[in-house]
């Protein structure tokens, strides 16, 4: 199955309008288009943003039997779909159903402003579709029902997030080895990177599936039901079952891009001074001066193929269901050995404080255990 890349993530949310103000005042977003009723998207209200060739749909409902209004009900604000671009939308549908994805939509071929748009849907985990987009020249309309906003102001500063790195799905003890292998199945993913992480008491283990050619990666994280309560808990029992914990957008200059995220407001997870102080045995030279990277909390790690940065930012979700990571690749293909314990154990002091007040969102009673 060939695919190209992430098309776009659409959320599901109470208001489309105050989480594209979010989007647009803290990560810099552009408003593109937008649909509703008015272009035959009955029922809902749908907003689209976009940065560099990332693009973000927030749809929240008009009607209490819309299947956002449902969604937000039982998670609160979040990724409802993750949509993979495709060369043809018809065989990835039925290769994937052949593969035991089960059928959501069926192919269908929208002619737009410009160019025909082919879109099918089908299952992925939890409350989550994947919708497959084949698009054919550069079409007026993003999807049918989308139209192009008029006069959409230029961007107030250059695009500093390129892209949609990858997605991290949170799934209950016991359901990791399935849900792999279904995306292996259904859509001829590989794993590529797998590790068990521990953060104090609590464990976790994790595997990392990627299309051929790497244009879509899925982190997928399952908590150890033999060691403490942690934040993968506390995500199923918050969010309400299997969901995308976090996105991570791609940057060329990850420290201007933090820099300018935090004069917007976005608020970034904290790493102790200790670890900036043991990088140089650990991972020798390093391309970006480890001062800047300890100013701004920046992690730093390497694969076989070059070098990683990430960071961790904090989580505005009135569930803490949701947040964002900026990364920035030096060569790297996968993930290394150390980041992703030294980010959880960043989550973690973040969730801690949450806990400790009164801030603690209320479970579902969905949790895992």
């Amino acid at each position: 199955m060939d695919f190209l890349g992430v098309d776009h993530v659409e959320f599901y949310v109470g208001d489309a309008h105050r989480a594209a103000s979010v989007l647009s005042s803290g990560l810099g977003f552009r408003l593109l288009g937008q649909g509703g009723p008015e272009t035959g998207l009955a029922g809902q209200r749908t907003l689209l943003l976009g940065q560099g060739d990332c693009r973000v749909l927030l749809t929240s409902s008009l009607a209490a039997d819309h299947p956002a209004a449902q969604y937000v009900a039982r998670h609160g604000d979040g990724v409802a779909v993750l949509a993979f671009a495709c060369r043809d939308a018809a065989a990835g549908f039925t290769a994937a159903v052949a593969g035991g994805a089960t059928a959501v939509e069926a192919p269908r071929t929208r002619t737009g402003a410009d160019a025909p748009v082919v879109t099918a849907t089908v299952s992925g985990f939890g409350d989550v579709v994947h919708r497959l987009v084949e698009r054919h020249g550069s079409a007026r309309e993003f999807l049918p029902g989308l139209i192009e906003v008029p006069d959409a102001p230029p961007p107030a500063s250059p695009d500093l997030l390129r892209s949609i790195d990858h997605a991290a799905v949170c799934v209950p003890d016991g359901q990791l080895g399935g849900t792999t292998d279904f995306y292996r199945k259904a859509f001829g993913f590989d794993v590529i990177f797998e590790e068990y992480i521990e953060v104090g008491e609590q464990g976790m283990f994790s595997q990392v599936v990627q299309s051929p050619g790497g244009g879509v990666t899925l982190t997928l994280i399952e908590p150890d039901p033999g060691r403490a309560p942690g934040q993968i808990d506390d995500f199923l029992a918050w969010h309400g079952g299997p969901g995308v914990q976090h996105l991570a957008l791609n940057s060329h200059d990850i420290v201007a891009a933090v820099d300018t995220l935090a004069e917007r407001g976005v608020g970034f997870a904290s790493t102790p001074d200790g670890y900036y102080d043991a990088l140089g045995g650990r991972l020798g030279q390093v391309d970006l001066p480890v001062d800047r990277l300890r100013g701004r909390g920046i992690l730093v790690d390497r694969d076989h193929w070059g070098q990683l940065y990430q960071i961790f930012a904090t989580s505005t979700h009135a569930r803490r269901t949701f947040f964002w990571e900026l990364i920035e690749r030096h060569g790297a293909r996968t993930f290394g050995t150390s980041n992703i314990p030294a980010l959880y154990e960043a989550k973690e002091r973040e969730l801690a404080t949450v806990r400790q007040s009164d801030q603690i969102p209320p479970t579902t009673g969905a949790g895992h255990r």
